[in-house]
């Protein structure tokens, strides 16, 4: 896994997901169990992270949300415009970014790495014929 945060686009990136995806799928491995994964790693994310606070509006609004090939944890949404702008900052408005969420992945890189590797290793022990 690399560390991609300070930027936008991914915080974590794993080397080599597609082909682990492609050589799962081989294996007659279902993936809705890499997004059930994902999903958890995500949720993981959203207990642990801690946006600022002014009127606790923006805290209401981070979820967690997976698809086969990412953890997603979203912040915002339309009564919650602003959630980017906090995270990411608005130079021409001077706005300072507060980057909480790419702080909390990059503080717990290891924990998450961790976790992913025991899902994925707890996936594997499904197929038939690998030994354990």
């Amino acid at each position: 896994m690399t560390s991609a945060g300070g930027g936008r686009g991914p915080a974590l990136q794993v080397e080599g997901a597609r082909q682990l995806r492609k050589s799962l799928a081989a294996a007659g491995l279902q993936l809705q169990d890499l997004k059930d994964a994902h999903r958890e790693l995500a949720e993981y994310v959203v207990g642990i992270q801690r946006p600022p606070v002014v009127t606790g509006r923006l805290a209401t609004t981070v979820r967690a949300g997976a698809t086969k090939n990412s953890a997603i944890v979203r912040a915002g949404g339309a009564r919650v415009p602003y959630a980017a702008v906090i995270h990411w900052g608005w130079e021409n408005r001077h706005i300072v970014a507060n980057q909480w969420l790419t702080r909390a992945i990059d503080d717990r890189q290891e924990v998450i790495e961790e976790k992913y590797l025991h899902v994925l290793e707890a996936i594997i022990d499904t197929i038939e014929g690998v030994p354990a």
